[in-house]
């Protein structure tokens, strides 16, 4: 493809267009862009450099104008990339973790962009490095470390390493006695790996042609991979497979699910050889995750209609539902998120009223008690570390305003322990902005949650600026913590919001269902009300927003700049997933078929097809005015394929009815997260915040 067959007037790149028709349900698509997807995606995948050389310089064609249109604001992108920079503490570590006679932690030193997995003695003393992330990063344009397990006798390291952004991550095992890496080379594994009791096996997850997780190995060390044993194999192309372990550490977790349905195996981590046993067989619309205790297993489930969830006691020789015993009862309202079961306590971390909270139980008399908090929206995780006997629980606490403190808390005397606070070394205040909740009145006289942060003396009389941000997919809820990036767009007068809409769980299980599938578009209203109501309350105006949104959040923003495109200044997509029909109508991509019970599936059903197409913002991209637009790819993304955005962004230009800019930015060695490095990053968050600052004709 020469370049006078891209670049169309005032150097604005211009896609051809090809027929490209098929039949679905007695309705004819054209999808003219189409010839933007790699015939050879999987090879793709692994090596970029076989990219068409047509689509590879189309996409060059539009870095280059993203390049040349914010080529004005590269001063501001320094300026950003700096700032950000410096709020990170660059020779920063983790708290460390016990483990036997070790402590684990993970930590950077100044100017690493990776880093470095670590251990010292448990009573301290000098560390070693295990792991150092910057030297296997060398040669490589991209490189991502996977999960680092260390093995319990705790002489070996198993760790996972991807380097192209394909999420393809080979696993390599590393004898810790003498710094010495094993011949045992695995390659195509979903990214780490979980070892037997004795040390000698390592379980892990394989890759399929298509990039699904769908099988499980057991790998004996000194012997031929060629040779390991398939321990379970995934026969549905809808389930995803994983491997973990139990806390106890007695049993190794086989789980097969999407994204409502899932089923557990347990292998008894003493005798690996052993073949998994199910703990109760798949039925759709029931979720259940496990943890053991003795001659129990604890359950968490939505079974029998508890649709927020609630904990069951089930005999470990016998786990079967129909031998489930209700410990914790279903509370309407009351979002059980996660739990872990210690020696002698029982955590688990539930939602109510949008916020989180930590409940501890002693498992000798079922006495709870829960974890105080004050503040009006904050962020709470879990970390239940590696030891099962112990009486200590970490928990990392946040706010929009308040950095990231992590406790160990001691469940019998009740206190606790402040180990770490984030560091800003650049300075940061937290009396000098403000946190809060509002409710925004949706559509259908449901109360969607938004959570703020703006700087102490920000006008609030409808002038400033405000960039709102959501996702809405998966049940996945946007936690109201601290990030020092937003930092820089706040310290400008800019108010951040997030929109906790419906399709996440921030308002428990309900929330969700009521933004998937047939509600989908629920999602897509309360984001537009959210936006409304926040100029109508004046923190900001009608057409001073600006949209943010990253994968399915993505797809969120593509529909909301169809369905309200005078509300919004410009809209940020990252990894936009925007091309849902066609995509869920290509049961050979690695996402499709797990995505079905999230979208439907408009293969099999023709209301599925219409629903999608209703609002799929590739289909709906209309002869009307749009906002600015910024859309982010990543060439080897596995989860939302580079065509997407491209094919968008292509479509918006030829069809839109307005001069406002619209840029598509391919990161050519990369894939869903964008570059990996901690440095690198920045420099993407800086291009896309200097782009929204420029929208808003603040100084650049």
């Amino acid at each position: 493809m020469d370049e006078d067959d891209i670049i169309g007037g005032a150097g604005v790149p211009a896609a051809k267009t090809a027929a490209n028709r098929s039949q679905h349900h007695g309705i004819e698509l054209n999808d003219p862009y189409a010839w933007l997807r790699a015939e050879n995606w999987q090879e793709v995948m692994r090596d970029p450099d076989v990219l068409d050389q047509d689509i590879r310089s189309y996409l060059e064609a539009e870095n280059s104008f993203t390049q040349t249109s914010l080529a004005d604001t590269q001063a501001l992108q320094e300026q950003l990339f700096a700032e950000m920079k410096g709020r990170i503490k660059e020779d920063d570590s983790s708290v460390p973790s016990v483990d036997g006679d070790f402590a684990y932690f993970i930590a950077y030193e100044i100017g690493d962009q990776h880093p470095l997995y670590c251990r010292s003695p448990r009573d301290g003393g000098d560390h070693t490095v295990l792991i150092d992330g910057n030297r296997l990063a060398e040669g490589f344009d991209y490189f991502q470390l996977g999960s680092v397990d260390h093995s319990p006798d705790h002489k070996y390291v198993a760790y996972g390493a991807d380097d192209n952004g394909s999420e393809f991550y080979t696993v390599k095992i590393r004898d810790i006695t003498n710094d010495h890496e094993l011949a045992d080379i695995i390659p195509d594994t979903a990214g780490g790996g979980v070892w037997s009791a004795d040390s000698k096996s390592l379980f892990y997850t394989k890759l399929d042609e298509n990039h699904r997780p769908s099988k499980v190995y057991q790998h004996v060390l000194g012997t031929d991979i060629k040779n390991d044993r398939l321990v379970y194999e995934e026969l549905d192309s809808g389930f995803f497979v994983g491997v973990g372990k139990t806390q106890s550490a007695d049993f190794i977790v086989v789980s097969a699910h999407d994204h409502v349905t899932s089923e557990a195996w347990l292998i008894d981590a003493h005798a690996p050889e052993a073949e998994p046993r199910c703990v109760a067989k798949r039925q759709p619309g029931i979720e259940y995750d496990v943890e053991h205790h003795g001659d129990k297993l604890f359950i968490l489930t939505n079974a029998d209609d508890a649709e927020d969830f609630k904990i069951v006691e089930a005999p470990l020789v016998t786990p079967e539902r129909e031998n489930w015993k209700d410990l914790i009862s279903h509370v309407p309202g009351r979002l059980l998120i996660s739990f872990t079961v210690l020696k002698n306590h029982m955590i688990r971390l539930e939602r109510e009223d949008g916020l989180p909270r930590v409940v501890v139980r002693a498992l000798a008399n079922a006495e709870e008690h829960d974890i105080a908090f004050d503040e009006e929206a904050y962020s709470l995780g879990l970390g239940a570390g590696y030891e099962f006997d112990t009486q200590s629980l970490r928990f990392t606490y946040s706010s929009m305003t308040t950095p990231a403190q992590i406790f160990d808390y001691d469940m019998v005397t009740r206190t606790r322990l402040l180990r770490k606070t984030q560091e800003v070394p650049s300075g940061h205040d937290p009396a000098q902005y403000v946190t809060a909740r509002i409710m925004a009145p949706a559509h259908d006289g449901q109360e969607v949650p938004i959570s703020l942060l703006y700087k102490k003396g920000t006008k609030l009389d409808g002038s400033a600026p405000l960039l709102l941000y959501g996702y809405g997919a998966y049940g996945i809820s946007i936690p109201a913590s601290f990030t020092t990036n937003r930092l820089s767009l706040v310290d400008r007068g800019v108010i951040y919001a997030i929109a906790h809409i419906r399709g996440g769980k921030d308002k428990g299980y309900g929330w969700y269902k009521d933004g998937r599938l047939e509600n989908k578009t629920n999602s897509f209203h309360d984001f537009i009300s959210a936006g409304k109501h926040l100029a109508d309350e004046k923190y900001t105006s009608h057409g001073n927003i600006i949209a943010h949104g990253g994968s399915a959040g993505g797809m969120l923003m593509g529909a909301v700049a169809n369905m309200a495109p005078e509300l919004f200044k410009a809209i940020l997509a990252e990894v936009p997933f925007v091309d849902v029909l066609n995509t869920m109508l290509d049961s050979s991509l690695p996402l499709t078929p797990p995505e079905w019970p999230e979208w439907g599936n408009p293969i099999e059903s023709a209301e599925a097809f219409k629903t999608i197409q209703a609002y799929a913002p590739y289909e709906n991209v209309a002869a009307q005015d749009y906002p600015n637009i910024l859309a982010v790819a990543g060439l080897t993304d596995p989860r939302v394929t580079y065509w997407e955005p491209a094919k968008w962004v292509a479509k918006l230009r030829a069809v839109k009815t307005d001069d406002n800019l619209v840029l598509l930015k391919t990161n050519m060695s990369a894939g869903h997260g964008g570059a990996a490095g901690r440095f690198d990053r920045l420099e993407e968050v800086a291009l896309t915040y200097a782009f929204a600052l420029k929208m808003w004709g603040m100084p650049t």
